[in-house]
């Protein structure tokens, strides 16, 4: 399908905001919207339901400015109603001005549901293009249940499509609403429509019921659809509607589809929409998750050291990410050695097999194995002594009271000096932070990472006593990532611990990584 475009819209703030637990406030749908329209390059971005609440207003009246000013506002859409012209009204007054009406799409619901007849339904809705026809409105229309109409009742969606396409309505917009549709259903239902209204222009609506999302989404572009709607992180009602990397990658690579996104920063709309949403990204979501490039098997490791022989077109660099192999009791020699050989040590082939070893012990324990965990196995299983702590923490008290914020005292020793510093924050941790990034900022003059994500995790059991393992992932200011771990009783100690080590691991030159070659356990 060379040289076909598809334009991508993003329904993330207003079918993903239907996830349950979710609700973005009106600055973070403003921060959500600009990013995605503005960088991300998605073609248009349904923002709301008309008529929700006061808040819902102020949110779409804000990106409705944001976007006049930009250029975008055309690229703004908001659900709206059969109802008597109200959504048009509420639209506007928030400065919008493109609808996307609501209609019924099977013979079921406009039956059932509205208890109107097919002809009485088409009467409303004519009413309403009217009249949003004449305060400059563009119109989209959504079929609501077009899945259900084209398995139940075809002749009811024919009955609609002949009397509505040639009324001005831009785009017809046709969702699988229950998720209940498989690919090949997609595919034919689609290509019915486009070739018995070759003049009108369809959007695809994926749900994620049965996992089919994404692969309906190709479906429905081999049909002859030329938009499909998506959500950041596979937001939305129930399971969830089709993932916004996933698509675009699946148009990208299978059918060779033009879009407008910038690949590279689909990650970082992943992080800005779960930070909001509070909805995790799993491990192992395509694209987006943690553990998407990260090969576990060492023979995977040694097929790419050789030929690249377990890559696929899905290459990390493409998503601003970096390949990475596992350390655990499956890792195999050809992990271990490239994860060396990344950090710069140089061992022999005794050293490495003794290494290897020690973790996969480890492993065997289920205990964690990270990247920058290495230089300190290594030092300790060839009894080598382990480069001396430039980064000390001589004392520290962390309090916290109710209705005062937790209050933090800290002495480290820095290069065989002692600093001290007091500060507050919102957490036991996050004020033991600030009073280090005073040392490192306001005393020393230097840069200080950012915490960019922080999981913990304990035994299994669930008992009060286990230990806690905190892992904490920074963003060092040439914007590289590396992770620390901590291991104590108390959380709080833990993640002291992972700090400490982090700048530790800062301090130590990359020349003193280079382990001698003829160093003998």
């Amino acid at each position: 399908m060379d040289n076909v475009s598809v334009e991508i819209v993003d329904s993330t703030l207003r079918d993903g905001e239907q996830t349950n637990g979710v609700s973005f406030l009106p600055h973070e749908k403003l921060m959500i919207a600009r990013y995605l329209l503005k960088y991300v390059g998605v073609d248009r971005i349904e923002v709301a339901s008309a008529r929700v609440s006061e808040g819902e207003k102020d949110a779409v009246r804000m990106i409705c400015h944001y976007a006049e000013q930009e250029g975008f506002l055309d690229k703004v859409e908001v659900l709206g109603f059969v109802d008597d012209n109200k959504s048009v009204d509420w639209i506007r007054d928030c400065g919008g001005r493109v609808i996307n009406l609501l209609a019924k799409g099977s013979k079921r619901h406009c039956t059932l549901q509205l208890k109107k007849t097919p002809q009485q339904h088409i009467d409303d809705i004519f009413r309403v293009i009217d009249y949003a026809d004449k305060v400059g409105f563009k119109i989209n229309l959504y079929l609501e249940d077009w899945s259900s109409g084209m398995k139940d009742s075809p002749e009811y969606v024919e009955h609609m499509m002949d009397a509505l396409a040639g009324s001005g309505i831009n785009r017809f917009l046709l969702p699988d609403t229950l998720g209940i549709l498989n690919p090949m259903q997609v595919a034919d239902y689609m290509h019915r429509m486009t070739s018995m209204w070759p003049q009108c222009k369809f959007d695809f609506h994926a749900h994620n019921d049965y996992d089919m999302a994404v692969a309906n989404s190709l479906a429905a572009v081999q049909g002859g659809a030329t938009g499909l709607h998506v959500t950041v992180n596979g937001l939305g009602e129930r399971c969830g509607n089709a993932p916004l990397s996933s698509v675009q990658v699946m148009l990208h690579d299978q059918l060779h589809v033009k879009t407008h996104i910038n690949e590279s920063l689909l990650v970082e709309a992943s992080h800005l929409v779960e930070g909001y949403s509070g909805i995790a990204v799993a491990p192992n979501t395509p694209v987006v998750g943690d553990n998407v490039f990260t090969q576990v098997a060492g023979v995977h490791a040694d097929g790419d050291n050789k030929a690249h022989l377990y890559s696929n077109d899905l290459k990390p660099e493409r998503f601003g990410r970096k390949r990475e192999y596992a350390l655990g009791k499956n890792s195999g020699k050809a992990n271990i050695i490239q994860n060396l050989k990344d950090l710069g040590f140089e061992l022999t082939k005794d050293q490495t097999r003794a290494v290897t070893q020690r973790i996969t012990e480890l492993g065997d324990r289920k205990e964690i194995v990270t990247h920058d965990d290495l230089p300190y196995i290594v030092s300790d299983v060839l009894k080598h002594s382990a480069p001396e702590d430039k980064v000390k923490l001589v004392s520290y008290m962390v309090s916290t009271s109710y209705g005062l914020k937790p209050i933090a005292s800290i002495k480290v020793l820095i290069e065989g000096k002692e600093y001290e510093a007091d500060a507050t924050g919102d957490g036991q941790y996050d004020a033991f932070v600030k009073a280090l990034r005073k040392i490192y900022k306001d005393t020393l003059g230097r840069t200080f990472p950012i915490l960019d994500n922080y999981a913990v995790s304990i035994p299994p059991g669930g008992r009060t006593d286990a230990l806690v393992q905190t892992i904490i992932t920074w963003r060092k200011s040439d914007g590289s990532l590396m992770r620390t771990r901590g291991l104590d009783a108390d959380q709080t100690e833990a993640a002291i611990k992972a700090t400490i080590k982090m700048l530790n691991m800062l301090e130590l030159p990359v020349e003193k990584r280079i382990m001698p070659r003829d160093f003998v356990d």
